[in-house]
């Protein structure tokens, strides 16, 4: 029942930010997104409030693993911030993509809402069989070390500037079903030209970025899984997480480069993560070591960024 309340919740908060507040195709202000960005914010810390008293008083036998009020209440935030830290490479990963189709900007929002939605109940899917295959398999939690380390290696090697995203896989089953119109850019996702159905550039774009999300969440869900096991607790952590990323991209996707070292602070967490989830079966990690952890990495990355770039300032207004 309780799982059916924070989906009808989280629907709701969706349908009134695009049924309501984001009804009509405009392009999104960095005034407008920050205030939206801090709206979600608070949301999220106000839910992890809801987390503490949900599992003192086991609402509805939620707390099926008997954790304590205040822990659970901290997983939550540290699972929060581990998922909406590891949001930063997605976004800027959307923003290439909707670069490289032209998209306008007052698509982007629209685009972005399915977007979500979608990764909504991929994440939840991801979940649910990962918490199921680590209550089973202790064994997998190595595996799972070793993804997390991969991962992290990959996030310093791999760039997402040179793809060619109109071969993407996930658009070869749209292509079976309606051919794309490469040509036709609007805010519907489907038109009907002489009586043939295509599928627009805005469609393309929205699956190439649910494709990234799945390839993302393979990084980001067993990150989750290093701080609690509890499904309820991970879901909507991890939900909370993702609301906020659109708007978060619409403030952070033209300032992107001026963050050059929080790749590194990134990369540092998922070695974190994924040390500390192959050590689960012998050691546990106190979850305030995680999160003081993951909020030391993120704040020396970003002051690490913002002391560079003024350097650089500096050297430019330097006289030659």
């Amino acid at each position: 029942m309780i799982w059916t309340l924070f989906i009808v919740l989280i629907l709701f908060l969706l349908f009134l930010d695009l049924g309501v507040f984001h009804r009509k195709d405009h392009e999104i202000s960095a005034k407008q997104s920050l205030i939206w960005t801090a709206v979600w914010i608070f949301l999220a810390l106000l839910f992890g409030v809801a987390i503490y008293y949900i599992y003192k008083y086991n609402w509805l036998g939620i707390n099926i693993q008997g954790t304590e009020p205040y822990l659970a209440m901290l997983q939550y935030y540290t699972g929060y911030a581990v998922e909406k830290s590891l949001s930063l490479d997605n976004i800027f990963v959307i923003a290439i993509i909707f670069s490289y189709f032209k998209i306008p900007a007052r698509y982007q929002h629209n685009i972005l809402f399915w977007g979500v939605l979608g990764a909504i109940v991929f994440r939840g899917i991801m979940i649910f069989l990962g918490a199921s295959i680590i209550l089973k398999f202790h064994w997998s939690t190595y595996i799972l070390g070793g993804v997390l380390i991969y991962s992290a290696i990959r996030m310093m090697t791999v760039r997402h500037d040179n793809v060619n995203y109109y071969k993407n896989p996930a658009l070869k089953p749209l292509e079976l079903l309606y051919p794309i119109k490469w040509d036709h850019i609007s805010s519907a996702y489907f038109i009907e030209q002489d009586g043939r159905k295509y599928a627009t550039v805005s469609m393309a774009a929205l699956v190439v970025i649910e494709f990234t999300d799945i390839l993302f969440a393979i990084d980001s869900i067993p990150a989750i899984f290093a701080i609690t096991t509890d499904p309820f607790i991970v879901f909507t952590s991890n939900i909370f997480a993702i609301l906020g990323l659109r708007n978060l991209y619409f403030f952070l996707a033209n300032i992107l480069d001026r963050f050059r070292y929080m790749k590194f602070s990134l990369v540092f967490i998922l070695i974190f993560v994924g040390i500390k989830i192959g050590l689960s079966n012998h050691y546990n990690f106190p979850t305030f070591v995680s999160l003081s952890f993951i909020m030391v990495s993120l704040i020396t990355g970003i002051i690490a960024s913002l002391l560079s770039g003024k350097n650089d300032t500096a050297k430019l207004d330097k006289p030659v």
